[in-house]
């Protein structure tokens, strides 16, 4: 990719001020803006979410997006009171908050300061990569609300983590720390408190120092295979691969590393 943006630019709203985002370089910060409701999930932050994220995609100069909330958490989950006057907050096929079932095509970071409970874990979920803040609480406290963690904590947690885990997280609906969350395996860096909006943005340009193309291509192959036969799986990743092996990119990557000096992306 050539010649982006090093300079942050002035931030944007989209969702009603319910949402913002914020270009740095190569990486898109979006930031649940209600921090006075916990960065609860309304229908105005679920198509806030979605706007986001088809701007990510649909710009060739960015190549991560980084999440996160405003205030003193991450997201406390579904607006209940929104909910309870009937207000639903999906967004076409895009599912609850605007990501949960189909979120951006590109890699995305979450970064959780506080707390990701209930929707707002499995906002966290619907991500790539999660840093979270030493003492952040994550959790799925939905069964004492006689409600069920259906926006795909049930279905992507046990994939991550051991079983018996996550069968306890849905069960008692007791939280866990980020310290432990980190020994099991569902986030990838614990830093000091405050730091996690900083230290996500540092992870998501590592990120995005990588070819675009194989950046997509590796992300598809891995949401994807759970659903290929094994017979299958080297030809459908065949499909996905190919055009990266072939493409502008792959060749540039070659040379430079010939010539020993920074690969020049341009994304095809």
């Amino acid at each position: 990719m050539a010649d982006a943006e090093t300079q942050s630019t002035p931030q944007e709203s989209v969702g009603e001020h319910a949402v913002l985002s914020e270009r740095r370089g190569h990486v898109l910060v979006i930031t649940l803006n209600r921090p006075e409701a916990r960065n609860a999930i309304n229908l105005s932050v679920a198509e806030g979410i979605a706007q986001a994220l088809e701007a990510l995609d649909a710009d060739d100069e960015l190549s991560v997006g980084v999440l996160t909330g405003a205030g003193k958490g991450f997201c406390a989950g579904m607006d209940l009171r929104a909910f309870a006057r009937g207000e639903r907050p999906w967004v076409g096929d895009r599912g609850f908050a605007g990501l949960v079932q189909r979120s951006a095509v590109k890699p995305l970071v979450a970064a959780i300061e506080g707390f990701a409970v209930a929707g707002g874990l499995e906002v966290a979920l619907a991500c790539d990569l999660i840093v979270a803040a030493q003492g952040a609480k994550l959790g799925i406290p939905e069964v004492k609300r006689s409600l069920v963690a259906a926006g795909g904590a049930l279905l992507r947690l046990p994939r991550r983590i051991p079983y018996h885990v996550a069968m306890e997280l849905a069960l008692t609906g007791e939280p866990i720390l980020a310290e432990r969350a980190f020994e099991i395996g569902l986030v990838n860096r614990v830093v000091p408190a405050g730091t996690t909006l900083e230290q996500a943005i540092a992870l998501a340009e590592q990120v995005a120092t990588g070819a675009p193309l194989a950046l997509v291509a590796s992300k598809r192959i891995l949401e994807e295979q759970w659903d290929w036969p094994r017979a299958e799986a080297y030809a459908n990743q065949a499909e996905i691969t190919e055009p990266v092996f072939t493409s502008e990119d792959a060749r540039e990557g070659a040379i430079a590393f010939t010539e020993k000096r920074d690969p020049v992306w341009r994304g095809r």
